[in-house]
């Protein structure tokens, strides 16, 4: 196994240890030691892919564990965040409402022998996610403006890139066999 998989893997076990410290009140600073948690487990996700791609590491176990692990980091977190009341359903909702179209887009783009890469707008998304889910961890008064500021543009670029990766391969849904 390679290293950028095993920081993919890294990224998926240290979920269930983020899930406890941001929902648990007991433990001092549990707060802090979730937001530390989700930054590496983010960075982790920009590392695995730069390793990969740089070292030319790139495997099938790559390109299915990785956008994988990124959902379980981000859906996790956002649903502990709705469950802290810290978020609002419908951010969560669009979100992962998404995530799921866009899979079950790629299934089918699979299935007719296509491969629906990650694009520009689908990478600038997840990390803007991140980057969000980091300032409602924080929750620091200061930055609230820029907390919703985020909320709001997570909104529109999460739309935005459903819309764009439809539009780029919208001949995945058509039935002709040669799409």
């Amino acid at each position: 196994m390679n290293l950028p998989n095993r920081l993919t893997i890294a990224r998926i076990i240290a979920i269930p240890f983020f899930i406890f410290f941001l929902m648990t009140d007991f433990v001092p600073a549990s707060k802090w030691i979730a937001f530390g948690l989700f930054i590496a487990a983010s960075l982790t996700d920009f590392l695995d892919g730069y390793i990969a791609r740089k070292n030319n590491l790139v495997t099938d176990f790559g390109k299915f564990a990785d956008p994988l692990a990124d959902k379980l980091l981000v859906c996790s977190a956002l649903i502990c965040l709705l469950s802290l009341n810290k978020i609002n359903v419908y951010i969560v909702l669009i979100i992962i409402a998404r995530d799921f179209i866009i899979s079950g887009f790629r299934l089918v783009a699979s299935g007719k022998g296509v491969v629906i890469a990650a694009d520009w707008s689908g990478k600038v998304k997840t990390a803007l996610q991140m980057i969000m889910i980091l300032f409602i961890i924080a929750d620091i008064k200061i930055f609230a403006i820029v907390t919703l500021v985020l909320e709001i543009a997570v909104v529109i670029l999460t739309i935005v890139s459903l819309i764009d990766c439809i539009v780029k391969n919208r001949k995945v849904l058509s039935e002709k066999k040669d799409a």
